[in-house]
């Protein structure tokens, strides 16, 4: 089993438009509705690929909140709710159909109480030693004012290998614990290491930097460029296939649950990280985020993934 766990889900507004005119009054081609966030987003989309997974997350409270577990549940996701008395945040996500840019606006999460980061701690102690998992995935940003040091303090409860999509002083505090892979983005790497990543000497070397720290493998994707990964001094990159990109966001989280997937199921890293290219390229084409088909996912993995 796979115990995918996070604090900050979102209930999200994807709007299609025209042509997004800045100070203007933009009438709405479609709306849509759906839960997300990160940890619902890679929890969702192992739930699609057939993986035996559990997702743990907070939900926030209001009209908002209860939209998001009917969500979850009529898409057959299995989740323990950790409840938050602080509303549930919701996010918007732009599509330009005239430019094929996707604007995205993102509510931060609310602060959490002293007593809800303690319910979240049991819940996960419980989680990881109820559900017998052999892989943790840890997913997302955390609520406002909590510490930067909480997800490794999840991860000095267990001992399984884990896979950390977080960024920043959350990920550097992380490190110590020797997480199995993490993978951010090419942004959410420069954030860490709090430098601009202009070359891509520059994200090797941010990359080494990470490895050193502590993380077995360090996986950097780029939208629809090359990803890269490392492992001391090993280095492999990947050439994501091209697709109609319908909406980009939840690409990266659809990563992660590829690449989790495949792992849990005994393939080596090249072969998982092509899973995780194959799952990203399968969202893209999708309108709602980590709505995966695995068949589609299956065909994309097939011969279209060049490794260098």
């Amino acid at each position: 089993m796979i115990l995918v766990a996070g604090l900050t889900p979102a209930w999200q507004q994807i709007t299609v438009l025209n042509q997004l005119r800045v100070g203007e009054v933009n009438r709405a081609r479609e709306v849509h509705w759906c839960a997300s966030g990160k940890v619902l987003n890679v929890g969702l989309a192992l739930t699609q690929l057939g993986a035996d997974v559990r997702t743990l997350s907070f939900i926030g409270s209001g009209a908002a909140g209860e939209a998001t577990r009917r969500d979850m549940e009529e898409l057959g996701v299995d989740v323990r709710w950790v409840e938050s008395s602080a509303r549930q945040r919701v996010c918007s996500t732009l599509l330009d159909r005239e430019s094929g840019q996707t604007t995205e606006i993102v509510e931060n999460s609310s602060a959490a109480s002293d007593v809800e980061i303690l319910a979240f701690e049991a819940a996960f102690s419980d989680e990881a030693a109820q559900s017998k998992a052999q892989l943790l995935v840890l997913s997302g940003s955390l609520p406002t004012g909590t510490a930067k040091d909480f997800f490794a303090t999840l991860l000095s409860r267990v001992r399984m290998p884990t896979i950390l999509d977080i960024r920043g002083e959350e990920m550097l505090a992380a490190l110590p614990h020797r997480p199995l892979v993490v993978k951010p983005n090419r942004e959410e790497l420069g954030h860490t290491v709090r430098r601009e990543l202009i070359t891509d000497d520059d994200v090797w070397q941010a990359m080494s930097e990470i490895n050193a720290r502590g993380a077995e493998w360090v996986v950097v994707t780029n939208g629809g460029n090359e990803v890269f990964a490392s492992r001391l001094e090993e280095r492999l990159r990947y050439q994501p296939p091209r697709v109609n990109v319908v909406n980009p966001i939840g690409c990266g989280d659809c990563f992660t649950a590829g690449l989790a997937w495949a792992l849990q199921r005994g393939e080596d890293m090249p072969a998982a990280i092509r899973t995780g290219i194959a799952a990203a390229a399968q969202n893209a084409e999708q309108l709602l985020p980590a709505r995966l088909d695995a068949k589609l996912v299956a065909l994309s993995l097939r011969g279209r993934t060049a490794e260098r």
